[in-house]
């Protein structure tokens, strides 16, 4: 049974939704990565047969299967099959109460319409307390990259990572902004250039207070001035 067969039947027997912007890596066994890597390729391979390439001659094109595939598995949606990265967190020993502001952190991910790249910025604010965990600004990265490797439309992608922010560091207030262009509108469709999409996910305080979410977003706009 392919590599890909034996991971949709354990997501099936244990009720698990496997869409495209899912991380799965907890129904992953060792080894099954490059299994699944060599399945996309054989795959690969005959995507470019149907749009008649010929990959035996063409020179550019002959290990084209592979690459996509590593890069697919191993790269671009590499946040479906990886488990969460480390991050450490530590108490909030001085009760720190102000705001902060993580960012700009450069984010790339991929329209789940088309495939398409999306490549953005996104801007986190936290309003910790002293139950909050603190983590390194380093980690933040980290986050972003691991919930952005997949394909996904921009709105969930930030919704995901408010939730996996809100989990680990429990503040009293938390704002995500995120700005990105889309590349299924400057290659296909239309080709606009008005390409770009902003939105926000605020919750806690930063709902609640109009004077904070005022501060917030104001000085992200003198940070991009």
């Amino acid at each position: 049974m392919p590599a890909s067969e034996r991971i949709r039947y354990r997501l099936l027997s244990a009720d698990c939704r496997f869409h495209a912007n899912d991380n799965i890596a907890g129904h992953i066994r060792d080894g099954e990565l490059e299994e699944l890597k060599a399945e996309v390729q054989a795959k690969m391979h005959e995507v470019l047969r149907a749009l008649v390439i010929d990959t035996e001659s063409d020179h550019n094109t002959q290990e084209t299967a592979k690459r996509v595939a590593k890069m697919f598995v191993e790269e671009v949606f590499a946040g479906r099959y990886r488990p969460m990265p480390s991050v450490t967190e530590f108490p909030n020993a001085e009760r720190l109460n102000e705001l902060m502001i993580v960012g700009p952190i450069t984010v790339r991910s991929a329209c789940s319409h088309h495939l398409c790249p999306i490549l953005g910025k996104v801007w986190i604010g936290l309003l910790p307390n002293e139950h909050s965990n603190l983590i390194g600004l380093s980690k933040y990265t980290r986050i972003c990259d691991w919930v952005m490797s997949r394909p996904q439309i921009q709105e969930e992608a930030v919704t995901m990572l408010a939730n996996e922010l809100q989990q680990r560091v429990r503040p009293d207030g938390l704002a995500i902004v995120m700005e990105a262009d889309h590349f299924c509108m400057h290659w296909r469709g239309v080709k606009d250039n008005a390409s770009a999409m902003v939105n926000s996910v605020m919750r806690g305080a930063f709902l609640k207070d109009a004077n904070l979410r005022r501060e917030f977003l104001s000085l992200l706009s003198r940070k991009n001035g």
